[in-house]
């Protein structure tokens, strides 16, 4: 690895929230000298992709301290979208790199994750966040990437897919066609009326963000023993579980906002245990992931980073 002395920014670019972290000094335990948090952008393959990752990005390291930001040189991003959407990730770089001064390297969101968890290394990683991913490099560098295919596609298990089947479990209780559960009273309040709540879904232009702020929602009343909740939660543990048997190693890092939850979390160890994976404690997060990728062109996956050269200008 290349140590350098000079601070580096690590962001951890997500639908629901943009991390940022400064931190210095080589090797394996650098010391953190800033942290911010703001909000996250639906991701780089969306509309208008480039331009809300930035703005995500930017406002957010407004809250480090500007001495600090103007000492960085590298900038390392974990972002969605990077290998789905290469000309976004082009104009996203290059906005970032005359912002900031300094040079950028982005990599998948879930990739950081992974760079973080094995610390470059190989292993295989459940992401279970907003979106829902797994990822398994070898030792080659060679990447499988089971789901991940996005709000519409898959991404089952995920926040998104807890938030959207609390709404559906919603309509159907106020329809008659299901069974009754504490949500509805919990969706009416977000709009003030059940046949209001389509509209709330799109209201903000990004509608898997939206379904996905209702998930903490589906969990606490799962937690309180709403059986309709309950319920949801444990399919969207068997569904991440599968994907991670998928991966065919046996042994996987799990990571993310929804996977942190301590229910979520026990009944999702209990579905891993039922397929047969065993959990493994992940070495570092998505903030360690990034700064890796800013400074280590050495890693097996480098060529899935994309790299914006201040230098080269």
């Amino acid at each position: 690895m290349n140590h350098l002395a000079a601070p580096v920014l690590a962001i951890d670019l997500g639908k629901t929230s943009c991390r940022a972290r400064i931190t210095s000094g080589s090797g394996d335990d650098p010391t953190v000298l800033a942290e911010a948090r703001g909000h996250g952008a639906p991701g780089l393959a969306d509309h208008e992709g480039a331009e809300l990752s930035a703005r995500a990005v930017l406002e957010t390291v407004t809250h480090l301290p500007a001495d600090l930001l103007a000492e960085v040189q590298h900038v390392g991003i974990g972002a969605a979208g990077v290998e789905a959407a290469p000309h976004e990730v082009a104009a996203f770089t290059a906005e970032l790199r005359l912002a900031l001064g300094a040079t950028i390297a982005v990599v998948n969101d879930a990739l950081a994750a992974h760079a973080g968890a094995f610390a470059g290394g190989p292993g295989t990683v459940l992401i279970a966040g907003t979106g829902s991913v797994v990822f398994d490099v070898d030792a080659t560098g060679a990447v499988k990437q089971i789901d991940g295919w996005g709000p519409w596609l898959g991404d089952e298990g995920s926040g998104r897919w807890i938030g959207q089947e609390g709404l559906q479990a919603c309509m159907r209780a106020f329809d008659g066609r299901g069974p009754a559960t504490t949500l509805l009273v919990d969706a009416e309040a977000l709009i003030g009326s059940i046949p209001a709540l389509p509209r709330w879904v799109s209201s903000t232009g990004a509608p898997a963000r939206q379904l996905g702020t209702f998930a903490p929602t589906v969990i606490t009343r799962a937690e309180e023993g709403d059986a309709v909740a309950a319920h949801i939660v444990d399919a969207a543990c068997a569904h991440l579980a599968v994907s991670a048997a998928a991966a065919g190693t046996g042994a996987v890092c799990v990571v993310g906002g929804i996977a942190s939850h301590p229910y979520v979390a026990a009944h999702l160890a209990t579905a891993m245990h039922e397929v047969g994976v065993d959990p493994v404690a992940p070495r570092g997060d998505a903030l360690d992931g990034a700064r890796l990728v800013a400074l280590d062109t050495a890693i097996s996956y480098d060529g899935r980073v994309v790299r914006d050269d201040v230098h080269a200008f």
